[in-house]
C-alpha cells in the first residue's frame, strides 16, 4: 500500500513538472511557432499558453522587433576595375513569423548572401568616383532589391546603409594627394580673392576720400566767394553811404551859405581860399580861368543856385 502511494506521489510530481514545463509565456515583442507531431500547428502571440505534452513543441521563438545585421566587408569590383572592400548594415523587421520560420533555412545567412550578391551587381555598374559619391543611390537600390527578395520570407527590409568603402592603398594615397592639391588650390584661390577684395576696398576708400575732399574744397570755395561777395557788397554800400553823406553835407553847407546871404566879395574870397588849398595839394598843374572877372559871375551863379535849392 505504501509503495502504491509512493508511485502515485512520484507520478503526481512528474505530472506537475510536465504541466509546468509545457506552460509558455509569450512576451510582447515576440511570437512562438508551435508544431504538433512535426507539423505547423499555430502561432502564439503575447500571453500565457500551454503545450499538449508529448505532442506539441516550440519550433521557434521569433523576435518582432526591428533588427540590425552588420555583415562582414565584401570584396567588390567597380566598373573601372578597381577592387575594394565594402561592408553594409541591414535594418529589417519580421512581419510574418510563420513565413520567417518556414520560408528559408537560416534567414540571416540568406540575407547575408543576398546582400553580398546585390552589392556586387550594383557596384559593378558604377565607377570608383560614382561609388564614393553615390551612397544614397546604392543604399536605396539595395533596400528595394532586398525588400522584394525577402518578402516571401516574412521579412521587411527598412533600410540598408553602406558603412565603409575601402579602396586599395595606392588608390587611397592618390586620393589623399588629390584632396591635398584641391585644398591648396582652394587656399590660393581664397587668398587671391581676399587680396583682390582688399585692393578693391582700398581703391574704394581712396575714391571716397578724393570725392569728399573735392566736395570740401567746393564748399570752401563757395563760402569764400560768398564771403568776398558779401564783403564787396558791404564796401560798396559803405561807399554809397559815404557819397550820400557827402552830398547831404554839401547840400547842408550850401543851405547854410544861402541862409547867411553871402556877398560877392565873400564868395570871391572863398573861391581864392579854395584855390589856395588846391595849390597846397599834390597836383602839378592848376588851371585858372582866363578871365578873373568870370569869378564874380561864377559867384553870382552859385548864389542863384543856392537860392533855387532853398
Amino acid at each position: 500500500m505504501i509503495a502504491l502511494y509512493i508511485i502515485l506521489g512520484v507520478l503526481g510530481f512528474l505530472l506537475i513538472i510536465i504541466v509546468i514545463s509545457n506552460i509558455k509565456i509569450v512576451k510582447q515583442t515576440e511570437k512562438i511557432i508551435v508544431e504538433r507531431l512535426g507539423a505547423y500547428r499555430t502561432t502564439w502571440g503575447v500571453g500565457l499558453h500551454m503545450l499538449l505534452p508529448f505532442f506539441d513543441r516550440v519550433a521557434l521563438r521569433v523576435s518582432m522587433k526591428e533588427q540590425v545585421k552588420d555583415f562582414e566587408p565584401q570584396s567588390v569590383i567597380t566598373k573601372d576595375n578597381v577592387t575594394m572592400q565594402i561592408d553594409t548594415v541591414v535594418f529589417f523587421v519580421v512581419t510574418d513569423a510563420k513565413l520567417y520560420a518556414y520560408g528559408v533555412d537560416n534567414p540571416m545567412s540568406a540575407i547575408n548572401y543576398l546582400s553580398a550578391t546585390t552589392l556586387r551587381n550594383i557596384i559593378g555598374e558604377l565607377a570608383l568616383d560614382e561609388c564614393l559619391t553615390s551612397r544614397e543611390i546604392i543604399n536605396e537600390k539595395m533596400r528595394k532589391i532586398l525588400d522584394e527578395a525577402t518578402d516571401p520570407w516574412g521579412i521587411k527590409v527598412n533600410r540598408v546603409e553602406v558603412k565603409n568603402i575601402l579602396p586599395p592603398k595606392d588608390i587611397r594615397e592618390a586620393m589623399e594627394k588629390q584632396m591635398r592639391a584641391e585644398r591648396e588650390k582652394r587656399e590660393k584661390v581664397l587668398l587671391a580673392e581676399g587680396q583682390k577684395q582688399s585692393a578693391i576696398l582700398v581703391a574704394e576708400g581712396e575714391k571716397q576720400s578724393e570725392i569728399l575732399k573735392a566736395e570740401a574744397d567746393k564748399q570752401k570755395a563757395i563760402l569764400r566767394a560768398q564771403g568776398e561777395a558779401e564783403s564787396l557788397r558791404e564796401m560798396k554800400q559803405a561807399e554809397a553811404d559815404s557819397i550820400r553823406m557827402v552830398k547831404e553835407a554839401e547840400a547842408e553847407g550850401l543851405r547854410l551859405i544861402n541862409e547867411s546871404s553871402p556877398t560877392e566879395e565873400a564868395l570871391k574870397l572863398r573861391y581864392f581860399e579854395a584855390l589856395a588849398k588846391i595849390a597846397d595839394g599834390q597836383a602839378t598843374k592848376i588851371f585858372l580861368p582866363s578871365d578873373m572877372a568870370k569869378v564874380g559871375s561864377l559867384a553870382s551863379v552859385v548864389k542863384e543856385v543856392t537860392k533855387e535849392d532853398k
